[in-house]
C-alpha cells in the first residue's frame, strides 16, 4: 500500500533530490536542501512517494503550499509535481495530486492550483484526467 509522506528531515528532503533535480534541473545540487529549508518556513510543504519495489528510493514528489487571493480566496498552489523517469505512468502522481486535494477538503478549500510548462504534454493529460482545465496563462518577464 503507498503511503504518502512528509519530507521534514534533511535525510528524507534529500532522499527527494534526485526526482525534484529531473523537475528543476537548474537548481545546484548543494543549494537545493538550504532553498527547501528556506521554502519550508514561509509554508512550503514537500510530499514524497517511496518506490514500491524499493522504498530507499523515492519515486515521486509534490510540493505545495497554501495561498490566498482577491480571485479565488484561500486555496493550496502546487509549485512542485514530478515523478523519476523510472516509476512514470505507475500512479504515483495520481496519488499525490489525490492526497492534496483531500488536504485541501479537510481544510474546507474548494481550490487547487498549479501552472504547467507549456510543452509538458504528458503532465496536462495527467492534470484533465484528475479534473483540471486550463484557466489562465501565466506570464513572466525576468528583470
Amino acid at each position: 500500500m503507498r503511503i504518502v509522506k512528509t519530507a521534514a528531515t534533511d535525510a528524507e528532503i534529500q532522499a527527494c533530490s534526485e526526482v525534484i533535480l529531473t523537475l528543476r534541473p537548474h537548481i545546484l545540487p548543494e543549494r537545493l536542501l538550504p532553498q527547501i529549508r528556506e521554502m519550508q518556513q514561509e509554508g512550503y510543504h514537500l510530499l514524497y512517494l517511496p518506490a514500491d519495489e524499493d522504498p530507499s528510493k523515492v519515486a515521486a514528489i509534490a510540493g505545495y503550499r497554501h495561498k490566498h487571493n482577491l480571485h479565488t480566496g484561500r486555496f493550496i498552489y502546487i509549485d512542485d509535481l514530478a515523478t523519476h523517469p523510472l516509476f512514470r505512468a505507475q500512479g504515483y502522481a495520481s496519488l499525490l495530486l489525490y492526497h492534496i486535494r483531500e488536504i485541501a477538503r479537510e481544510e474546507g478549500l474548494t481550490v487547487v492550483q498549479l501552472d504547467s510548462g507549456h510543452n509538458l504534454w504528458p503532465a496536462h493529460r495527467l492534470y484533465h484526467e484528475q479534473g483540471f482545465y486550463i484557466s489562465a496563462h501565466h506570464f513572466t518577464q525576468i528583470i
